[in-house]
């Protein structure tokens, strides 16, 4: 009997320690690294990363919980649900997708590194990279001008009160920019995009304040052509 007692005693430890080596080594609470070295934040994620998560999620009406960095139940579920929104793969989990849906370069924002060669604290240079993640994606090709005007909407749109006071929020907005529905969001950024957000946040506003733009001879709806016109800049009308 003796024996029997200590046999399942030894199996229990034998257990716990291959339930603990497996949580550890699979990062089961913590962000976890895949083999290209991409970030994943999920339910038991702490630190300054996942306050941003938060923050946005929160300003954006999917989050009603505290700002406190841990990765909890309600900050899983906002994270679905804003997911659900704007087609994102639905798993609770913050990966690269999401997190570039919300505007966040994790390693910029982690490590504080200032990469824009200005005055922007790391969560403004969130805001400038995905800025220049939308121009590129509605108008890489257009003049440069044309270029630094659509940033120039977005930011016009963040000081309208019918839109979202954020740069995040008005560029995911649903509905409201082709490249957040077709991916184009997400193409190789060209350099000139990213000056061109630089320019736009700097105030430059070759728009003469327009808050909506489209392009001729894609646009098929009949509101959109009611806009009074302020200029044409490439192929894109601007209008207030």
């Amino acid at each position: 009997m003796i024996k029997k007692v200590f046999g399942l005693k030894k199996l229990a430890l034998y257990l716990v320690v291959i339930m603990c080596t497996y949580f550890i080594s699979s990062n089961y609470f913590y962000p976890l690294k895949n083999p290209v070295g991409a970030v994943t934040y999920k339910w038991g994620s702490r630190g300054n990363i996942v306050v941003e998560i938060q923050r946005r999620l929160k300003a954006w009406g999917y989050y009603n919980g505290g700002l406190d960095g841990v990765y909890g139940y309600g900050t899983y579920l906002a994270v679905r649900s804003f997911q659900s929104v704007n087609g994102l793969n639905v798993d609770g989990v913050a990966g690269d997708n999401t997190l570039n849906a919300l505007g966040i370069n994790a390693g910029q924002y982690s490590t504080g590194t200032n990469t824009s060669n200005n005055n922007y604290d790391s969560t403004n240079n969130n805001d400038l990279m995905l800025l220049a993640s939308l121009i590129n994606g509605e108008a890489r090709g257009e003049p440069y001008e044309g270029q630094v005007a659509v940033g120039a909407v977005i930011m016009n749109r963040t000081r309208d009160s019918r839109f979202p006071s954020t740069i995040a929020g008005v560029i995911y907005q649903p509905g409201a920019f082709t490249a957040t529905v077709d991916g184009q969001i997400n193409a190789k950024l060209e350099t000139s995009s990213i000056r061109a957000a630089r320019d736009a946040l700097n105030g430059w506003d070759p728009s003469g304040g327009a808050i909506y733009y489209f392009n001729a001879a894609t646009a098929t709806s009949a509101w959109i052509w009611s806009r009074p016109l302020i200029k044409i800049i490439g192929n894109h009308r601007f209008c207030s």
